[in-house]
This record gives C-alpha cells, sequence and structure tokens, in this order.
C-alpha cells in the first residue's frame, strides 16, 4: 500500500464514526465496520511502525596503513622519515599543506605527526618524528617498533594550520615562514605550494646545529630563499633576526618550540598589517589558572592541580593514565566525563577549548588537556 493511500485512512476512519445511530438506535453504524476499523487501524500502526526510519550505521573511517619505508633525516639520528602505504594498496585521501594525521600506534597511544610529503602523491604519507626520550612515549615507540612492515591505522588527515595563499584568498602579499627544528614538517608542503603559485616568499629554518636540522638536502632546490640559523654559529636568534624586514602585507607562519613562538607573537604586537599562523609542538602555558582538585570516580582518590599545571599533567603525575594527543584542546582525544555530585551538579568548569559542542559541554565533557575547574572547586571524573 503506497504512502497516500495509507494518509487517507485516518480521514475514512472519521467518515465511519460520524454516521447516524441506526433506526433501532442499538448501533452507531454496523458492527462488520466496527471490526474493520480496529484490522485497519492495526494495520495502520504496523505500517507507520514498518516506515519509521531507522538511523543508518557509522561509517567506518579507519585507514590500515603499513610502513614501508625508514629513512633517518637528520644526521645526529634523533629524526626519522615514515613512509606509510595504505595495506590494501588503493589510494589514500588527498592532503593540503599544513594537515597532520592521527596515528594511533601499536600500544594504542594516539600522536598528531604533520604530513611533510608531496600532497600530489595518492599512494603514500610521509610524516618525521624526532625522538623525545623524556616525553609521554609516542616518539620513542615510533623510533624503536615501527620498521618496515609494520602494521598502524589513522582515520585520514586533519588540518589545523591551513595554509591560506596571498590572491587565493588572503589579502596579503608575501609569505614569511619560520621553521625551528621538527617545526619544518608542516612548512615543508607550504614551501612547494608557494613556489609552485609563484607567490613571493622567503624563510629562516633555525636548530641547534646543521647536523639536529631535518631535510636540509630537500631545501636546497630553493637556493636562497631559505635562510639557515644555527645557534653553534650564529646564536640564539631574536624575533627580529626571525620576522627579517616583514614589510606591510605579509602573512607569517611559523612552527617550533613554545620560546620562538612566544618571542615572535610578542614582536608582532600591534602589527595589524601583518598575519601570523603559527602552530606547536607542545602544549601551551596555562594562563591565569587557579588551583583546584578532582576526585577519580573509580577509586576515590583526590588529585591537585596546581595554578600553572594542566589537569591532564596532574593525573599524569599522580599515576591516572588517561588517553591524549594533541595537549592543545583541538583533536578531542582526551575528553573524559565530569560525574556530577550529590546535588546533581557537574561542577564548575572552564572550557578552554574550541572543540565540544554545546551539548557535550551540558552533559558534562571536559578536555584534560586544557579544560579547568573554578577556583577552590573539586570535580568528579569518570575515571
Amino acid at each position: 500500500m503506497t504512502g497516500t493511500g495509507m494518509s487517507a485512512l485516518p480521514r475514512l476512519l472519521s467518515r465511519y464514526r460520524r454516521l447516524p445511530p441506526s433506526m433501532s438506535g442499538r448501533f452507531r453504524h454496523d458492527p462488520m465496520i466496527g471490526l474493520a476499523e480496529v484490522a485497519i487501524g492495526t494495520m495502520w500502526g504496523v505500517s507507520r511502525y514498518l516506515r519509521r526510519p531507522s538511523p543508518p550505521p557509522e561509517l567506518d573511517r579507519t585507514i590500515e596503513l603499513t610502513v614501508t619505508g625508514r629513512e633517518v633525516v637528520a644526521h645526529d639520528q634523533d629524526v626519522i622519515a615514515l613512509t606509510l602505504a595504505p595495506a590494501d594498496g588503493g589510494t589514500l585521501p588527498r592532503w593540503y599543506p599544513g594537515a597532520h594525521l592521527d596515528l594511533h600506534l601499536p600500544s594504542g597511544r594516539v600522536r598528531q605527526y604533520s604530513l611533510c610529503g608531496d600532497p600530489a602523491v595518492a599512494d603514500s604519507y610521509r610524516i618525521a618524528v624526532r625522538r623525545i626520550p623524556d616525553g609521554g612515549g609516542g616518539s620513542v615507540e615510533v623510533h624503536d617498533t615501527l620498521r618496515v612492515g609494520t602494521r598502524l591505522s589513522t582515520h585520514g588527515p586533519r588540518n589545523a594550520f591551513a595554509l591560506t595563499v596571498p590572491g587565493y584568498g588572503s589579502p596579503t602579499q608575501r609569505f614569511r615562514f619560520i621553521a625551528g627544528g621538527i617545526g619544518i614538517t608542516p612548512i615543508l608542503p607550504m614551501l612547494g605550494l608557494a613556489a609552485r603559485l609563484g607567490v613571493d616568499w622567503s624563510m629562516v629554518y633555525a636548530g641547534r646545529s646543521r647536523d639536529s636540522l631535518p631535510f636540509l638536502e630537500e631545501l636546497t632546490r630553493f637556493g636562497d630563499r631559505v635562510q639557515i640559523r644555527t645557534d653553534d654559529v650564529d646564536g640564539l636568534p631574536t624575533a627580529a633576526d626571525l620576522l627579517g624586514e616583514c614589510p606591510d602585507g605579509t602573512t607569517v607562519y611559523a612552527c617550533g618550540p613554545a620560546p620562538m613562538l612566544t618571542g615572535i607573537r610578542s614582536a608582532l604586537v600591534g602589527r595589524d598589517d601583518v598575519e601570523l599562523h603559527f602552530e606547536r609542538f607542545a602544549a601551551p602555558p596555562v594562563v591565569d589558572g587557579s588551583e583546584f582538585s578532582v576526585t577519580i570516580a573509580s577509586t576515590g582518590a583526590t588529585v591537585e592541580v596546581g595554578a600553572e599545571e594542566t589537569l591532564l599533567a596532574a593525573l599524569g603525575r599522580s599515576g591516572v593514565n588517561t588517553p591524549y594527543s594533541c595537549q592543545q584542546g583541538f583533536c578531542g582525544t582526551c575528553r573524559i566525563r565530569v560525574l556530577p555530585d550529590a546535588d546533581g551538579a557537574a561542577g564548575s568548569v572552564q572550557h578552554r577549548d574550541t572543540l565540544l559542542t554545546d551539548p557535550e559541554r551540558a552533559a558534562g565533557y571536559l578536555l584534560t588537556c586544557v579544560s579547568r575547574a573554578e577556583a577552590g572547586h573539586r570535580l568528579t571524573l569518570d575515571l
């Protein structure tokens, strides 16, 4: 029966209900019509249930990757480049300069690494990883366990550091690229795109020594557009050294250690004629924080969080291991829920991210890498 026919049934039933009683007054209408009404009503209910739309199944966007290449790209052997190809031999989702991968490592850790290959290559990705012995363990795992043939997975490229090109969406006229050490990884594909589009650009690449800087050989094709500065020869660079002339109409893209980025940002205060885009590879410092405490629901243990400490760091210091990745509030890996207290309130949370939606916040979720509680408040975490 078509949808149009079923929509006429309520009107038909309504007409029967308005029939006058019989001459004897015993029945409003023929009893058989009553039975038909029950049957038709049942059919209508069953049909409505069968036609009720069901939510579509969730799509599995997992991409299985295989390590097909491994190369030392900094002569002090602290940085390796990995080539990752689809395990099924197909093509990979397209990406643009500034993009990164959330890699699911064999241990279960999730870590983010910038794509530093050629975006035009459709059958492989390239990342570069510096070993950080006292870090969170992700870089050590990559260096020690990801050999050619190792399998791992991702959900595809994401871009939180997109390149806006002058004449192609940006009103500025030129680029100034600044990279510090491993900060070259998101910048490298940007150079290729700027060169292909004929945009005016220059770059400074800084690090401890030439042996510590990855991809120096690849940069030689850009000639004197790239200036190499090393601490052992030139001393620590100032913000002025890194920015160069930086005339009006310049867009600055910078990636590197926190002190370098802080100096650049301070130097550009009041320069409304200069755009600044930056990406950091470490957690930003806590600003205007206050001490607070959290309770671990599963154990009843209390963790004190310092005024200049992140909740994520305090949990790790106390032996409470929780997942994390970016440590900057935009990947969502460290999302957990705050449980309501005896009064039904979920505590007073300071959300310092732009990722969580209003319904997620209303449901009590926070990001341990950036979220905090109001001074003196206690949160109960669903851990």
